[in-house]
């Protein structure tokens, strides 16, 4: 797949006419909260890396799923949407990818 780089100050506010960037990526953000909280005993959150680095004002968050770990990071601005669990270090990174995004099925049952 082709990568499309924009020199604009603000990528958050370019938009496919419907969205901009910003809003499908708070979108994005309340599903998986809504995932991670109704899925409470798979999910969970963490200030830290499973090697204690983290990037600054963000805080990273999973779930597992039957197929391994899908995580984000968010701003710390959102640390309360998610009403789950909180570790001290976040697992060790599996390797997924963001193709792994049908991860999520094995939630219901579906894969």
């Amino acid at each position: 797949m082709s990568k499309f780089e924009f020199n604009i100050e603000r990528k958050g506010l370019i938009s496919d006419g419907y969205h901009t960037f910003d809003e499908l990526y708070y979108h994005r953000m309340i599903l998986f909260s809504v995932i991670c909280n109704t899925y409470k005993d798979k999910a969970w959150k963490s200030w830290k890396h499973d090697d204690g680095t983290m990037f600054d004002d963000y805080f990273i968050v999973g779930i597992e799923t039957a197929h391994g770990h899908y995580t984000y990071h968010y701003h710390k601005d959102y640390w309360e949407l998610f009403d789950v669990k909180e570790l001290e270090f976040a697992p060790k990174w599996d390797g997924h990818k963001p193709e792994d995004i049908d991860r999520l099925f094995s939630l219901i049952g579906n894969s």
